[in-house]
């Protein structure tokens, strides 16, 4: 009886067709997470005049939205890794649907808000699986820059949603957030679909001492990919598991330092992004402004991906990660000195480029700076981070703006370069490191 490790047999299998419809059933539903998300600032204005509330009162949607992404992203994360991934992606891109779907159709704020409440929790539950499964199919020659590609889906739900709230607007639809919620309904309704097709992880399998069924899947991808198979005698050995808990003494510095940097870039991200499209769509600065400016914002992420899916594995995680920080805090400062709207509307591009590349980074950075008995753990509570700094970035913007929009992007270009610091600070770099 021969042994081969998990990292020699996704190494021989390489990247092919497996990976590829993984990433675009993953992607197609990676997509339609971005459109909810970024539906809370495109949809704000259109509640309060449905219901006849003012604009932080509909930011509401967006307040219980984010706190269900949160608890979804600590419960489903950690189930994630006692039952299995396939089982928490089918049932959370389910309730995303289903929940989705009814949001179109509430009769008042109130139905409305606990409906929000419900998406955010599917969809937060989704966003941690998806990657640390994702990264378990992938060698680590490539892990990066597929991960990367896999936010990349992320720019075009933004994309999507900016260009409907756009057609809406235009249009002169009414209750225009009916008609936004509708297009993000769709692609979670077809992803449920394919999501029946997705393998369970290979790796958790192994963990979970089902190595049967774990040969079994790899054998079907090295068949796809016209590799050879192993054979019945060849059994698939997993490297010793030292350490689990995310704060056990060997995880603790990485930890605290990565969740801090997910908490600092998310209230900056969604600080900006909550608030952009309502503020352009309103007073706007000068020819910046409406939302056919935002779909210039939403092209400019696309490049950052770009970049950033380059850089990860040329550079590093760490220091692309560090570069992309650093960058979208000069984005926020050439936006607070920006004397006239020539100079605005390029630091918002700017902004969008940097930030989204900074995501990027950070995607496939952190499932790797963890053992799969934690992966998809961590990766939960690197969610909830987001989740949270997106909880509190409208209720911190309503605070600050009061003071001038410019004031709000300032603070957030100093918690983006105290990310960098702390990017510094981590004690590993993973480029081309198999998973343990």
């Amino acid at each position: 009886m021969s042994s081969i490790s998990m990292d020699e047999v996704l190494d021989r299998a390489g990247i092919g067709a497996f990976q590829r419809r993984l990433i675009g059933i993953f992607g197609l539903v990676w997509a339609a997470d971005a459109m909810q998300v970024l539906a809370v600032g495109f949809t704000a204005a259109s509640i309060a005049a449905t219901f006849g509330l003012t604009l932080p009162q509909a930011l509401q949607t967006g307040t219980l939205f984010f706190l269900g992404m949160l608890i979804g992203a600590v419960a489903f994360g950690r189930l994630a890794d006692r039952v299995g991934r396939r089982r928490v992606l089918i049932a959370t891109v389910a309730c995303d649907a289903l929940f989705g779907t009814l949001s179109i159709f509430a009769p008042s704020f109130a139905g409305l808000l606990v409906l929000r409440f419900l998406t955010g929790a599917a969809v937060g539950g989704t966003l941690p699986v998806d990657y640390a499964m994702m990264a378990e199919f992938l060698p680590a020659k490539s892990r990066g820059r597929w991960l990367v590609a896999l936010e990349g889906f992320w720019a075009i739900g933004t994309l999507v949603v900016a260009l409907a709230a756009w057609a809406a607007s235009v249009a002169g639809v009414a209750d225009t957030w009916r008609y936004i919620f509708a297009v993000t309904a769709v692609p979670a309704l077809v992803g449920l679909t394919l999501r029946f097709f997705v393998p369970e992880s290979p790796l958790f399998l192994l963990r979970s001492g089902r190595a049967g069924e774990a040969k079994v899947i790899v054998n079907r991808m090295l068949a796809l990919h016209r590799k050879t198979p192993l054979l019945p005698e060849d059994q698939i050995v997993a490297s010793p598991q030292v350490v689990e808990g995310l704060f056990s003494n060997e995880l603790r510095r990485r930890s605290v330092l990565i969740l801090t940097i997910w908490f600092l870039v998310s209230v900056s991200y969604y600080g900006v992004f909550t608030w952009m499209p309502a503020k352009l769509a309103g007073d706007g600065f000068g020819f910046v402004r409406g939302y056919g400016f935002l779909v210039f914002v939403a092209l400019a992420q696309i490049p950052g991906y770009v970049l950033a899916a380059y850089g990860v594995e040329a550079f590093g995680r760490r220091p692309t990660l560090i570069g992309f920080c650093l960058l979208s805090a000069l984005g926020c400062l050439l936006f607070v000195i920006s004397p006239d709207d020539m100079l605005v509307g390029a630091s918002l591009l700017v902004m969008s480029f940097a930030l989204l590349g900074t995501w990027g980074a950070l995607y496939a950075y952190t499932p790797e700076l963890y053992p799969t008995a934690s992966r998809a753990t961590g990766m939960g509570a690197a969610g909830a981070m987001a989740r949270l700094g997106g909880l509190l970035a409208p209720s911190l913007m309503a605070f600050i703006v009061s003071g001038g929009f410019g004031l709000a992007v300032g603070l957030f270009a100093g918690l983006l370069i105290v990310a960098a610091l702390a990017a510094t600070a981590i004690d590993t770099e993973t480029r081309q490191t198999a998973l343990s």
